[in-house]
């Protein structure tokens, strides 16, 4: 994998096939689509140049200079790789030469960032957080949201702004600008508020006749000071926000001892939404959602009030019969192209033992590029810690940008399908646009409001070269090139382009395979896989994913695999395609597939995260790693499988959203008896703590901060580690388990199991 790995710290993009099927008909035999997974914003070790300059566009495609263009010195002519038209060099560039080459042309440098003339400074700092916190909560939990906010208000930059909204039954809007007295305007929480009310009723025309047209901040009449009154700069309003937040008081309306609290989720976001789009249109700004329980008043209304109604559920949703879901889907639709138009973000901090709506909210937060945690609880570490990292600076930054247009560019063969990721369409059409869309389709241009170091977006591409050419045109331009371009807000808030431009061989006819083989990437086309199946379950009704994958499994086994026909004994697979049996196995039982146990508002938030997330990070969320640590050897890699659980031994399972320490049923007695604090048995104490330091190491640098969970053998929190093993030894096999193991209480099949099935399939 050393060569991807270093393909992507040099652009940030990893493909599953890194040498490309040339024609349509064999890309189809291919099964995994030509597709990259780009990170745009990732921090690359050679750091690419920043251009104090504009970049140099092609005038018939509007691609970017790049070291593959073909540049004539002598007549000052560069000629684009894309489209091969021939454009002239502006003045500037004339004492270009061999030996005296802009940045742009320098061959190492296929990524590059550019940043425009004048700074886009929002207008009054660079980013904007509008708190939106729900008090239908116990006075405990505001207890624990009052202090975690205080934390992070401490931490805000000082020129950003600042406003709060605090909601129950009613939503009340706080004017943070007016310090003598605390100042609040009300809504109902029940019926929908336009963007005229919101105007009307808070007083922004209060001095001036309203204008007609479109409201779009100062020069409309929206004076500096009415803005002030509800968005501050941190430093100004620091004192005024917390006096709030330390008089904040669970919703005064009783509640029923048989009913749910009114909460009005939806209204709220709305009114934040029409706050943000009359004050600062256009900038970098953040709605930040602390939800304690489910909408059940007003617009995006997942329940009714009465308790005896159950909240949806995955059968619900499958047989049709959750009353509310799809009337709030299309409200949150509807909010995500309002914040769309804006350009601001939706992050949602869902904190409950129940659920909140995440299943619903889904739409507005991943197409505004938001971020999402979910806790049971505004005290849980997963919670604080998050937020922490939300303000954090330094190495664990998470590097926030807003604003981003997203392009894509690529050789007249390729068109593109869309994006899975968090982005929206902005329906650019063209002629890369292919016929079939997947995902945010139909364009060439994608907004994306929010994105960070780790945003990634999974480009799909369709290879529309019918016939296979001879060998002499195959020979003289067998390249395919791609460029992606990413124009975004900095957190500084200057504006900058990335351009990343890659170039990839492709193959045609007989004989091909070999160097296909030669150039795919396991660890990508699980994730690619993983996200295709993920939006395949959202939005085909009746698909069937473990039959899918088994069928995309056993067409690329025999299409890939050597083998005598009809003889599964002789079944082998390529070193570069071994890991993928394994790979499939464990997305077929991971939570992404799997919805029995989980609620529609967790499997919505495992998607969202996997539709974001890196290579790296959604494969151990596919098939988790685990380390093994013993008195016999230092920590090494262990097989995910319950032959690996022994007595004697401690295991580290990290599986992305929980990392388990698990200690063997000997070493959890040796520590209830105390061993450890003895000085004799030092080397005991330091095997319990590298699991641990490790542990910690993991979780300080994720985002959303996983769940620690340290359990023993035998004990109830060990399903954690067993429901992510392969099932070699269950209730029902041949035999004792080995020595001090373990044996898991299932019906799945394990993995030597359906290995077998697949060597017999794919050679039939």
């Amino acid at each position: 994998m050393t060569e991807f790995l270093e393909l992507e710290s040099q652009d940030g993009v990893r493909m599953p096939w890194n040498v490309i099927p040339g024609t349509k008909q064999e890309s189809a035999q291919c099964i995994i689509p030509v597709s990259a997974i780009y990170t745009p914003l990732k921090p690359l070790p050679s750091a690419p140049p920043l251009l104090p300059y504009s970049p140099l566009r092609c005038r018939n495609c509007r691609s970017v200079l790049n070291p593959f263009s073909i540049v004539d010195y002598s007549t000052k002519i560069w000629i684009c790789s894309f489209c091969l038209h021939r454009n002239h060099f502006p003045p500037h560039y004339h004492s270009i030469s061999d030996d005296n080459l802009p940045a742009e042309l320098f061959p190492q440098y296929t990524t590059i960032e550019y940043q425009s003339g004048e700074a886009g400074q929002a207008p009054m700092g660079s980013n904007v957080f509008l708190f939106v916190i729900d008090t239908c909560v116990i006075e405990e939990e505001i207890g624990f949201l009052k202090s975690a906010l205080t934390r992070a208000v401490g931490m805000i930059p000082e020129n950003s702004l600042v406003g709060l909204i605090t909601f129950g039954s009613y939503v009340s809007v706080h004017e943070l600008g007016f310090g003598m007295i605390p100042k609040v305007y009300c809504f109902k929480g029940g019926k929908e508020i336009s963007k005229d009310q919101v105007l009307e009723q808070m007083g922004f025309f209060a001095k001036k006749p309203k204008p007609t047209g479109v409201i779009a901040g100062v020069r409309d009449g929206l004076s500096q000071e009415s803005i002030a009154r509800f968005l501050l700069r941190a430093s100004d309003c620091e004192f005024s926000l917390n006096a709030v937040l330390e008089e904040l008081q669970k919703d005064p309306w009783p509640v029923p001892a048989d009913q749910r609290a009114a909460r009005c989720t939806g209204t709220a976001l709305s009114i934040a939404a029409h706050l943000l789009g009359v004050c600062v249109p256009g900038t970098g700004a953040r709605i930040m959602a602390f939800l304690g329980g489910p909408t059940t008043e007003g617009p995006g209304t997942i329940v009714s009030r009465s308790l005896s109604e159950p909240i949806r559920s995955h059968k619900d949703l499958d047989k049709d019969s959750a009353p509310y879901y799809h009337k709030a889907v299309k409200f949150y639709e509807g909010l995500s192209k309002q914040l769309i138009h804006q350009g601001h973000v939706l992050d949602v901090f869902a904190c409950a033992l129940d659920q909140v709506g995440v299943a619903e909210l889904k739409v507005a937060v991943e197409k505004s590029g938001g971020l999402v945690v979910l806790a049971e609880s505004f005290g849980h570490a997963v919670f604080k810690d998050s937020l922490k990292h939300v303000f954090q600076s330094g190495d664990l930054d998470l590097g926030l940008a807003s604003n981003g247009i997203f392009e894509v560019n690529c050789s007249k063969d390729i068109k593109v399908q869309g994006i899975i990721g968090p982005c929206a369409s902005l329906e650019k059409k063209g002629p890369l646009c292919s016929e079939t869309v997947i995902g945010q389709g139909n364009t060439t241009a994608w907004k994306m409001c929010g994105l960070d170091k780790s945003t990634s977006l999974c480009l799909m591409f369709e290879i529309v070269k019918k016939e296979s050419p001879d060998a002499i045109t195959q020979s003289a331009n067998n390249q395919f090139y791609f460029q992606f371009l990413t124009y975004y807000q900095h957190s500084s808030g200057q504006m900058r382009l990335r351009a990343t431009t890659l170039s990839r061989r492709w193959v045609a006819g007989p004989g091909s395979i070999q160097d296909l083989i030669a150039g795919f990437d396991q660890e990508a086309a699980a994730v690619v896989t993983a996200r295709q199946v993920s939006f395949k379950m959202e939005t085909e009704a009746e698909f069937d994913p473990i039959r899918w994958l088994d069928k995309s499994l056993i067409h690329m086994c025999s299409r890939f695999g050597d083998y005598q026909k009809d003889s599964p004994s002789s079944f082998s697979l390529s070193t570069r395609f071994s890991i993928v049996p394994q790979f499939i196995f464990h997305l077929r039982r991971s939570q992404f597939v799997q919805v029995f146990n989980n609620s529609p508002d967790e499997t919505a938030y495992f998607r969202m995260i996997l539709n974001r997330e890196n290579v790296a990070n959604s494969v151990v969320m596919i098939q988790p790693s685990l380390i093994s640590y013993s008195f016999q050897s230092a920590p090494e890699a262990a097989l995910l499988d319950v032959a690996s659980i022994s007595a004697e031994r401690i295991l580290l399972l990290d599986s992305y959203f929980t990392v388990v320490v698990f200690h063997g049923s000997t070493i959890a007695q040796w520590r209830k008896a105390g061993y450890h604090t003895q000085p004799e048995h030092e080397a005991f104490a330091q095997l319990l703590r590298a699991p641990t330091d490790d542990a910690a190491a993991i979780v300080k640098e994720r985002f959303p901060v996983p769940r620690l969970v340290v359990c023993d053998q035998h004990g109830s929190q060990a399903r954690f580690l067993l429901a992510k093993l392969n099932p070699s030894a269950t209730y029902n096999s041949d035999g004792p388990p080995v020595h001090g193991g373990d044996v898991i209480f299932t019906d799945d099949v394990s993995f030597e199991v359906f290995l077998d099935h697949l060597q017999r399939l794919a050679v039939q």
